[in-house]
C-alpha cells in the first residue's frame, strides 16, 4: 500500500544526511539565500524541505561550472528539442541550453492548433516525417488515439483534429523524450548579453550564460526564435522587410495593396474624430504608408496563444488589468459602433480548449509594436511582453464588460477563461508570446519567394525537409490611409490560390557564411527573405529542420568538418534512413 507520508523512509534518511552533514553551517545558511549548482541539481524533495523552512533556493554557478559536449543546442524550442533527440540518438553527447524553464517553444506555450491539414486548399501532412512525425505519434498516444492516427496516415486523410493538442500534453511529451534520449538539459541558462560567445577565428569555442556556466562543444545549433546565438557569434542577419528589388520578389516590402484581414468598416483614426491635429488612437501608428514594395523595418505582429476554457472547474477568470485604460480600446469601440463584429474565441484543441492568436485584427495581434523585439535587450523584451499581456488582458476585459460592446457579441466572449491546468507556474498565462519573426540569417544562399512559388520555381538541390505552407504574413502596421484606419502588410490572402508549392528546405539556408562561423547551424532562423520565411515558420517545419541540422552536426563532428563542408549526399542518405521527407510524395 502506498504511504500517505510526505516523504518515504529513504527520502527522510537522505534529508537527515544532508542536514547533519551541514549542521555547523546552519547559522550561515539561515542568514543568506541558498545557492545550488545549475549543473548538479539538488533532489526535488530536498528543495521542497528547504522551501518549507522559508529558505530561498537560487541557481548559482558551481565550483566546476564548465560543461563539455559534442553538440550544444541553444534554445529549447520544438526545433531544439528534436535536434537534441536526434544528436543523442546518433550517439553524441548533447547539452540543450534553455533560457527559460520549459522545453518545446510555442508548442508548449499555447500553439496547439498546429498548421497541419487545416487549410481547404491543400494537404500538407505528407511533409511531416522523421522525428516530427514521431512527436505527433506520441501526442496521439497520450490521447489514446493511436489507431485513429495511424489509420489516417495510411489513408492519407485530412483530419486536422488528430494533429492538435493541449500545451501541457506537448510539454510532457518533450520532457519524457529528453529523458529517454539521455539529453542533458540546462534550464534557466540565458546566454550572457556581453561576451556570451567565445570564438577562435571562425569557430565558436564555448558559450557563457548569465549564471556563470560555460558550455563548450564542437558544433553549436541556434534553435531560438530570436537568433540570439547567431548575432552574438557575429553572423550576418536581417530583421525587417527587404524591398521587392533585393531578391526580385513580388510580395516583400511595403504593401499598399493589402486586402487580407482588412477592416470591413471605415473607422476614424483620430482621438477627436475628423481632427488630425488631435493625434491618432492607441494602436494606430502615425507614420506615412510609403511606396509599394520598398523596404521597411516593420514586421508582422506577435500574439499570445492563450489556452482558454469554458469549463467552470478548470477556468481562471480573466480579470481587469491593474493599469487598465479604457481609451486603449477606442478602436474596438468605434468599430463595434459602426456595426462591425469581433467574434469570440472558439474551441479548437482537445478538451474544449482553444488557442486564439489572431482570428480578428482587433482581437489578438499586437500590430505595430514588436518591430525591434528580435534585436532588443533582454530587459526591453521583458517590458514588451509585459505591455503586450496587459493589452490583451484589457481586450478580454473590455469585450466582456464595456457597455459599448453589443450584448450578442459580449455573450460570444463571456465564459472564456484561462486554464488552471495550463502554464501553472504563471497563473494560466503563457510565459512567452508568439515571435513570428526573429532574426533571419544572411548566408551565401538565401531562400526567396522564387523557391516557393508554383510558376517556374527556382530549384532546391540540397533539400533536407519540406516547406509546405504558403507565405503567411500578418499585418505589420496599422496606419491612416485616406482618412481611415488601415491595416498594412498581410500577405496570406495569396494562400487561397494554388500559387505556392511544396519546397525543399535548402541545407545551405541552415549554415552561415564560412568566413563568419564554421561550426554553427540554425533550424529556426534560416537564411531567407521575409516573404519566404513566412512559409517556413511553422512548428512542424522547425522540427524537421531541427532533426536535419542535428544530423549534419553529427556528421561534422564525426568527420572533423566545418558545417559548410558536410557532404549533402551522405547527409541525404541518413535523413532518408531516418524517415525525413525531402520531396513531395507521389500521389
Amino acid at each position: 500500500m502506498r504511504s500517505n507520508a510526505f516523504f518515504s523512509s529513504r527520502q527522510r534518511g537522505t534529508v537527515l544526511r544532508y542536514l547533519s552533514g551541514t549542521l555547523a553551517l546552519w547559522p550561515v545558511v539561515l542568514a543568506m539565500p541558498l545557492c545550488y549548482s545549475p549543473i548538479v541539481k539538488l533532489p526535488r524533495f530536498l528543495l521542497a524541505v528547504l522551501a518549507s523552512l522559508g529558505l530561498t533556493v537560487a541557481s548559482c554557478p558551481a565550483e566546476s561550472n564548465r560543461v563539455e559536449a559534442d553538440i550544444c543546442i541553444y534554445g529549447g524550442t520544438s526545433a531544439g528539442a528534436v535536434a537534441a533527440v536526434q544528436a543523442a540518438t546518433m550517439g553524441k553527447s548533447v547539452v540543450l541550453v534553455e533560457a527559460g524553464q520549459h522545453i518545446g517553444g510555442m508548442s508548449v506555450e499555447g500553439l496547439g492548433g498546429t498548421d497541419i491539414d487545416n487549410h481547404a486548399g491543400f494537404q500538407n501532412s505528407p511533409a511531416v516525417g522523421g522525428l516530427a512525425l514521431e512527436f505527433y505519434r506520441r501526442i496521439a498516444g497520450n490521447y489514446g488515439r493511436q489507431e485513429a492516427f495511424e489509420a489516417m496516415l495510411r489513408a492519407r486523410e485530412k483530419k486536422p483534429a488528430l494533429w492538435r493538442f493541449e500545451p501541457h500534453v506537448a510539454e510532457a511529451v518533450f520532457d519524457a523524450w529528453m529523458k529517454e534520449a539521455g539529453v542533458r538539459v540546462l534550464r534557466g541558462h540565458r546566454l550572457a548579453e556581453k561576451d556570451g560567445v567565445k570564438k577562435e577565428g571562425a569557430r565558436i569555442v564555448s558559450l557563457r550564460t548569465e549564471n556563470g556556466a560555460e558550455i563548450a562543444a564542437k558544433v553549436f545549433i541556434d534553435a531560438t526564435y530570436e537568433g540570439d546565438l547567431l548575432d552574438f557569434a557575429g553572423v550576418s542577419f536581417a530583421v525587417g522587410r527587404e524591398g521587392n528589388a533585393k531578391y526580385h520578389e513580388t510580395k516583400n516590402g511595403i504593401r499598399t495593396d493589402t486586402k487580407h484581414g482588412q477592416l470591413d468598416r471605415r473607422i476614424d483614426p483620430y482621438k477627436t474624430p475628423g481632427d488630425a491635429t488631435s493625434g491618432v488612437l492607441f494602436g494606430v501608428q502615425d507614420e506615412p504608408l510609403g511606396e509599394h514594395g520598398e523596404p521597411n523595418e516593420a514586421i508582422q505582429g506577435y500574439a499570445f496563444r492563450l489556452c482558454l476554457t469554458k469549463d467552470p472547474a478548470n477556468r481562471i477568470p480573466i480579470t481587469k488589468p491593474d493599469n487598465y485604460d479604457s481609451a486603449h480600446h477606442e478602436l474596438q469601440r468605434r468599430y463595434l459602433a459602426a456595426g462591425g463584429g469581433i467574434p469570440g474565441p472558439h474551441s479548437s484543441i482537445p478538451n474544449g480548449k482553444t488557442d486564439p492568436g489572431s482570428w480578428h485584427s482587433l482581437a489578438g495581434n499586437f500590430t505595430g509594436w514588436n518591430h525591434h523585439y528580435p534585436t532588443a535587450s533582454y530587459a526591453e523584451r521583458e517590458k514588451m511582453v509585459k505591455n503586450s499581456r496587459d493589452y490583451i488582458q484589457g481586450v478580454y476585459w473590455f469585450m466582456v464588460n464595456d457597455p459599448a460592446v453589443p450584448e450578442k457579441i459580449r455573450k460570444l466572449w463571456e465564459g472564456w477563461g484561462l486554464c488552471r491546468d495550463e502554464f501553472t507556474d504563471n497563473g494560466g498565462w503563457p510565459r512567452i508570446f508568439y515571435v513570428r519573426n526573429g532574426r533571419r540569417m544572411v548566408s551565401d544562399f538565401v531562400l526567396t519567394e522564387a523557391h516557393v512559388r508554383k510558376e517556374n520555381p527556382a530549384p532546391v538541390e540540397d533539400s533536407v525537409g519540406l516547406i509546405w505552407w504558403p507565405p503567411d504574413l500578418h499585418h505589420a502596421r496599422r496606419l491612416v490611409k485616406d482618412g481611415a484606419v488601415w491595416n498594412e502588410g498581410a500577405v496570406f490572402d495569396a494562400s487561397k490560390t494554388a500559387d505556392w508549392i511544396p519546397c525543399g528546405i535548402p541545407y545551405r539556408s541552415l549554415v552561415p557564411k564560412a568566413s563568419e562561423c564554421t561550426n554553427l547551424l540554425t533550424p529556426t532562423c534560416p537564411s531567407s527573405s521575409y516573404v519566404s520565411y513566412g512559409a517556413y515558420r511553422i512548428e512542424f517545419i522547425f522540427m524537421v529542420a531541427g532533426q536535419s541540422a542535428a544530423t549534419a552536426a553529427v556528421v561534422a563532428v564525426d568527420e572533423g568538418l566545418s558545417v559548410q563542408k558536410v557532404s549533402y549526399t551522405k547527409l541525404r542518405e541518413r535523413l532518408l534512413k531516418d524517415g525525413q521527407v525531402l520531396a513531395e510524395p507521389e500521389k
